[in-house]
C-alpha cells in the first residue's frame, strides 16, 4: 500500500513536527500535546502565560490539576481521562477558563486522540480559543448550559426553543450565538453532534446500526441511514467497513 503525500514529507523531516512553533505566534490560543496519561509534552507561549509560568520546562511532564485551579484543573483532567480511555473528540466544548490576573474567560476547546498504528489511543492533541470579552459572560455561560445538555441527552428530542429556554435566550439569539461560534444554527449543531458521536460508535463500538441510531436520537434506522448518508456521504454500514479496513484499528 502506497503512503499518503504527509506520510512521505514527515519521514523527510529532522525531527517530528508538532505545530508548536506557528502556535506560540497565537495569542490568542491555547495549544498542548498530551501522553497518554495526560501529561503536557507540548505547549505554547499562550498556555505557558495563561497558567503564570515562566517557561515552557515548568508545564512538561504535569498533568492540568497540577497546574489550574480547582474547581478547573479537576475538569480539564477528567475530560482528558475520559478522551484517553474512551478516543471520543472534544468538540466544540464551551469552557470557562480563569487567567492568572484572576479574571475569568470563556474559551471554545477542541480535543482530538492520537492514535498508534494500531489504532490504540496513545495521546491527545487540543487547542482552547479566547471567545469574546467580560462582558459576554451571561451570555455564553447560557449557551454552554444548552451544549452540555445537548452532550448528555443526544438520545432524546432536542428542540430549539428547549435549548434557548435553558440557555436564557430566545430561539433566535440561541441561533445568532451558534452562528458566532460554530458557523451552525441550533438545530444544525444538535444533528453535527449526534452525527459526531454515531462515527465514534461505529469505529469504536460493536452496537448495531439500529442501536445507534436509537443513541444519538433517530426514531429508526432508516431515518438515521438516510441523514448519516446525506451528511457523511457514505451510509453507515460502509463507513463501519472502511474504519474496520483501516489498518490502525487492527487489535485492542
Amino acid at each position: 500500500m502506497s503512503r499518503s503525500p504527509a506520510a512521505e514529507l514527515f519521514t523527510l523531516l529532522d525531527t517530528p513536527f508538532t505545530a508548536e512553533t506557528l502556535f506560540d505566534a497565537l495569542t490568542d490560543v491555547v495549544y498542548f500535546v498530551k501522553d497518554e496519561r495526560g501529561r503536557y509534552v507540548v505547549v505554547n507561549r499562550t498556555l505557558v502565560e495563561r497558567v503564570g509560568a515562566k517557561s515552557k520546562a515548568e508545564l512538561l511532564g504535569r498533568v492540568a490539576d497540577e497546574l489550574f485551579p480547582a474547581p478547573f484543573g479537576a475538569r480539564y483532567r477528567e475530560q482528558d481521562e475520559r478522551l484517553l480511555k474512551t478516543g471520543a473528540p472534544v468538540q466544540g466544548a464551551l469552557e470557562l477558563h480563569v487567567y492568572p490576573s484572576g479574571r475569568f474567560g470563556w474559551c471554545l476547546t477542541h480535543k482530538l486522540p492520537l492514535r498508534d498504528a494500531k489504532g490504540r489511543v496513545r495521546g491527545l492533541v487540543g487547542t482552547s480559543r479566547d471567545l469574546g470579552s467580560p462582558e459576554d459572560d451571561a451570555d455564553y455561560r447560557g449557551v454552554a448550559h444548552a451544549l452540555e445538555h445537548v452532550q448528555k441527552h443526544l438520545d432524546r428530542p432536542l428542540k430549539t426553543l428547549t435549548l434557548a429556554r435553558i440557555a436564557g435566550l430566545s430561539p433566535y439569539q440561541l441561533d445568532q450565538r451558534l452562528r458566532r461560534l460554530f458557523g451552525t444554527t441550533t438545530k444544525e449543531h444538535v444533528q453535527r453532534r449526534r452525527l459526531d458521536r454515531a462515527m465514534h460508535l461505529l469505529r469504536e463500538s460493536e452496537l448495531s446500526i439500529a442501536e445507534i441510531a436509537q443513541r444519538v436520537g433517530y426514531a429508526d434506522q432508516s431515518s438515521f441511514t438516510r441523514v448519516f448518508k446525506r451528511a457523511v456521504g457514505t451510509s453507515p454500514g460502509v463507513f463501519r467497513e472502511l474504519g474496520e479496513r483501516d489498518p490502525r484499528s487492527d487489535g485492542p
